[in-house]
């Protein structure tokens, strides 16, 4: 006999009841999210009713906590179909963030392949975001940052070798940039300031990352800064949106 569609087989593994001296919503809030993390993705979760009868609370207590867990990305609705088990989200990409710091704390292994490494001279809206005088020689720099060998992004930046004098001789095919800037020369990250915009990419750049040319992707923008206020870098970056969603954090003051 076939399990009925809003039941596949986890109940047993669920309590009958609910513990008295926490509240119901945190227990069936871990509960939920026990299921969404041990099920495959496309699985049929129980039904509110079903829960509800098995945990002895209200259907409303069991929807409040369904209503959370969809909004969190851990399952999604289908009408008529029930609540079932979100594929898994693309990794969030913290915007002051480091990509290989990224990478590793998702247990993937990031990399690199240098497109362009040339010194140039700063002029014009180049010298002026990088609060440079004009004259000042900078570091070109074009990567195509991968995870695990899939390429997940484009990274273009310029750099101030009057700040950074020499690191036009490290390679960066191996080195994380951040990680160098901050043992060589004690960069410490403070404000960034960054714009989003989604957009296809030219041909080359979508050959690059293995997509579609009218594939849309996310263009991020950014001057960050050192804790002490000066610019970092000048960059913009290409990154896969089927990889990729953004989070950005603030501090309401």
């Amino acid at each position: 006999m076939s399990r009925p569609r809003n039941d596949p087989g986890e109940l047993a593994e669920l309590p009958t009841a609910l513990s008295t001296d926490r509240p119901k919503g945190d227990q069936i809030r871990e509960i939920l999210h026990r299921l969404t993390g041990t099920l495959e993705a496309g699985s049929v979760l129980p039904s509110e009713r079903v829960l509800a009868e098995r945990l002895g609370v209200a259907r409303m207590t069991v929807r409040q906590e369904v209503d959370r867990i969809v909004a969190e990305g851990r399952a999604a609705r289908r009408p008529g179909g029930g609540t079932f088990v979100a594929e898994t989200p693309p990794p969030k990409m913290m915007v002051a963030s480091s990509f290989s710091r990224d990478m590793l704390a998702r247990g993937l292994t990031p990399g690199s392949k240098v497109l362009d490494h040339a010194v140039i001279t700063a002029t014009g809206e180049l010298a002026a975001r990088l609060e440079e005088p004009e004259g000042t020689s900078v570091l070109r720099l074009v990567r195509l940052r991968t995870a695990d060998g899939e390429p997940m992004a484009i990274e273009r930046t310029n750099l101030s070798l009057r700040r950074y004098p020499g690191l036009e001789k490290l390679d960066f095919g191996t080195l994380s940039l951040y990680g160098e800037l901050a043992e060589r020369w004690g960069v410490v990250l403070g404000l960034v300031s960054a714009s989003v915009v989604a957009s296809p990419v030219d041909p080359v750049d979508a050959e690059l990352l293995g997509i579609a040319a009218n594939t849309p992707c996310l263009i991020i923008s950014s001057d960050p800064r050192t804790a002490s206020g000066d610019v970092i870098e000048s960059g913009r970056s290409i990154y896969r949106s089927d990889r990729y969603d953004v989070t950005i954090a603030y501090r309401a003051t």
